[in-house]
């Protein structure tokens, strides 16, 4: 049985103390064993949020990292400095990332494959946007997205990965995938890593939804048997995540 896991992606909110203090208001609403919680802040505020969760069941990542160990990458953060102080996760190839800073499908590859050499736990993201969905693409689009996402990572690694299925249509828009609409795309995912690896593996594999999840949708898009948590955006900033967390 797959454990649940609901992360929150802040984006580019939150001073550093502003991360303490909401990772202090969400401590006691998040309190669950039953899920996989992590925050993914800033990067300035990776270690004030480590040392706010400490002694909870809050994880904390990372919003993204380079390929590369260390050299004259000005403005980038490698693995080691992430795991150095304590990060367990990092969220890979986010749509935004894509659109505003030119990632692509190759360039994702080169940090997945990073990530798991440095023991950090990739969210792998892929999704369509609105044209490519009407245009009926969104299963061709996305198994594409994870195979090059995955090429070169072993089975026993990809068992360990998050993949994080996000319509670009449904982040901060309001809208959402219907559950059986997530569900479709999440299976498919599935289904991808299972021609790509095993059975096995894609059973292993956890797959998430994103795109305006809330505490009034949460029940019935994790209800789905495809779909293993959520990758959180605006609600993951304000008291209502811990609905979200608390979603039974």
């Amino acid at each position: 049985m797959r454990k649940k896991i609901i992360a929150g992606n802040w984006k580019m909110n939150k001073t550093p103390s502003e991360a303490v203090a909401l990772i202090n208001e969400l401590k006691p609403l998040v309190a669950s064993e039953e899920v996989d919680v992590v925050f993914c802040t800033p990067f300035i505020s990776l270690i004030p949020a480590i040392e706010a969760a400490a002694g909870s069941n809050i994880e904390i990542g990372a919003q993204n990292m380079y390929y590369e160990e260390n050299g004259a990458y000005t403005g980038e953060i490698s693995p080691s400095m992430l795991t150095e102080i304590g990060v367990k996760y990092v969220v890979l190839g986010h749509s935004e990332r894509r659109e505003y800073f030119a990632e692509t499908n190759e360039t994702v590859n080169k940090k997945v494959l990073k990530a798991i050499e440095h023991n950090l736990i990739p969210i792998v993201c892929c999704g369509e946007t609105l044209a490519q969905r009407e245009q009926g693409i969104t299963i061709d689009l996305v198994r594409l997205q994870t195979k090059i996402a995955f090429k070169g990572v072993s089975a026993e690694d990809a068992k360990k990965c998050v993949i994080a299925y996000e319509p670009i249509w449904a982040i901060g828009t309001g809208k959402t995938a219907t559950s059986d609409e997530a569900e479709e795309v999440c299976a498919a995912i599935r289904k991808n890593m299972e021609e790509v690896y095993s059975k096995e593996v894609a059973e292993a594999i956890r797959v998430q939804y994103g795109g305006s999840v809330s505490g009034a949708n949460a029940s019935e898009l994790f209800a789905k048997p495809n779909i293993d948590g959520g990758l959180v955006g605006g609600a993951s900033l304000k008291a209502e995540f811990g609905k979200i967390v608390n979603y039974k």
